[in-house]
């Protein structure tokens, strides 16, 4: 029997698999951030802050507990179908323990959010640049990333001591000097720090003509002779 025929008596099958769909609130939040950008003023004035808006894209922005649990389900699937749909060599396969990479979390949000718009273009032109530059720069990525530390099962963190170690005390306070010293060499600091001490003495006396209103800003050293005008003496 010839593969040809063996294809005609194999149960049907789709060639290609539909992009996945995200749950009701991840649609939700689409929609809301469609009526952010296109709404009428009052639709965006109901929305409140449009900062504190989550972004799918980013999922640190998805607070709402029912969100996010749609949000990472959304993803799972978009990485289930990225596998079958995109790639043949085992390279480069998303590692089933893609959620313990927070790398990958935030990379596959992006290229999820991006396909979405792709497939909701009325050309193909957007969907030509996440094929020609979103997917293979984000497999690339991945690869350098990973290397071949989860081929088999999930490795934990190569990075972890490292990490620790910017964390430390020692580590922390060296930084903080560093970041004083160089505020301390701005310029403007520097002047600051060549200008010459306040007197630190009593205040300064001075004598102010009375005729002409001028103040005369030497310093009463002792007693001052008395002056005379027209209208008699005066101190």
């Amino acid at each position: 029997m010839t593969t040809e025929q063996q294809v005609r008596r194999a149960a049907p099958t789709l060639m290609v698999f539909p992009f996945p769909v995200p749950g009701d609130h991840v649609r939700l939040a689409y929609r809301e951030l469609h009526i952010a950008i296109n709404g009428t003023e009052e639709q965006k004035k109901a929305l409140g802050n449009h900062g504190l808006l989550p972004r799918p894209w980013e999922p640190a922005t998805c607070l709402d507990p029912e969100l996010r649990h749609d949000l990472w389900e959304w993803l799972d699937d978009v990485v289930m179908w990225l596998n079958r749909e995109y790639t043949w060599d085992v390279s480069g396969l998303i590692p089933s323990c893609w959620p313990l990479h927070p790398h990958l979390v935030h990379e596959i949000a992006v290229l999820a959010d991006q396909r979405r718009r792709a497939g909701l273009a009325l050309t193909s032109d957007a969907l030509e640049e996440w094929h020609r530059y979103c997917l293979p720069a984000f497999t690339d990525r991945m690869r350098n990333r990973l290397r071949a530390h989860c081929d088999d099962e999930h490795k934990s963190w190569p990075a972890k001591p490292r990490h620790n170690e910017h964390l430390a005390d020692a580590s922390r306070q060296r930084r903080e000097n560093t970041f004083a010293h160089d505020i301390d060499a701005l310029p403007v600091n520097r002047r600051a720090h060549e200008q010459p001490p306040a007197p630190t003495g009593p205040p300064r006396l001075g004598l102010v003509d009375l005729d002409t209103g001028e103040i005369q800003d030497d310093e009463l050293a002792g007693p001052q002779p008395r002056t005379r005008t027209e209208k008699g003496p005066r101190e």
